[in-house]
């Protein structure tokens, strides 16, 4: 059996930013006027082309899936929905994990411009995963963080059922409070096993090194005026 010693995050912040609500309330209010990748918006053209295409009543988008792994789970614990998987790496993207299921598409995307591009393209997932993001520990790289970026109103706007994944506890503690002050649903945090079948390597790694796992699920509305701006986005 293999053995996993991976280091548990070390971070001199032991409790929320004090800078995070100021940050989401300015992600909230201001424009972002970064251009749209001309490889991203290809991407996305031809994910969408693809998901239109699908006979399934629903699709599930899979953010920052790495080397698909949890795609490919995704797509077969629920074989009635389209799986869209999508990662900026094409390393990780290219390494071979098994047959990708006819359900499923992998996609190499920056999802700062991918998920604003969703937004307006009127996408609504019924379920969106955001499993192990870097979590960016020092007190420094807040805005690093997902919930710390400008990008993070379209996140919550694009709705469904969201779930965030990490072995660092006040990641998920701080995802929860963004989310709470972007869209007024408060979501309890907790502990999360992932029994004999993890999503992801990470997954499996951090829970062989007894390390203790959190998550937060949230039920979010369709909401794409949370992202200022976000109708002018096909003209970016």
């Amino acid at each position: 059996m293999t053995q996993f010693h991976s280091r548990p995050i070390s971070s001199g912040q032991t409790t929320p930013h004090e800078d995070l609500t100021r940050r989401v309330g300015r992600a909230l209010s201001h424009v972002w006027r970064k251009p749209i990748a001309g490889h991203t918006r290809a991407a996305f053209e031809q994910a969408d082309a693809w998901r239109r295409a699908q006979k399934s009543r629903g699709f599930i988008l899979d953010s920052c899936c790495g080397v698909g792994l949890s795609t490919r789970k995704l797509a077969m614990r629920f074989p009635e929905y389209s799986v869209i998987g999508v990662d900026r790496s094409a390393d990780r993207l290219s390494r071979d994990h098994g047959e990708l299921p006819d359900n499923a598409l992998l996609v190499r995307a920056d999802l700062v411009d991918f998920w604003r591009l969703a937004l307006a393209g009127g996408w609504k997932p019924e379920r969106h995963y955001l499993l192990y993001p870097n979590p960016y520990p020092k007190s420094v790289q807040l805005k690093m963080r997902w919930h710390g970026h400008p990008v993070f109103p379209a996140i919550v706007g694009l709705g469904g059922r969201l779930e965030v994944r990490s072995n660092w506890r006040l990641y998920i503690e701080e995802f929860a409070i963004a989310v709470a002050q972007a869209s007024g649903v408060t979501a309890p945090l907790g502990p999360f096993d992932p029994g004999d079948d993890p999503l992801t390597h990470f997954e499996r790694k951090y829970q062989a090194s007894g390390q203790p796992l959190w998550h937060l699920v949230v039920q979010l509305d369709y909401r794409p005026g949370l992202l200022p701006g976000a109708e002018f986005m096909p003209d970016l």
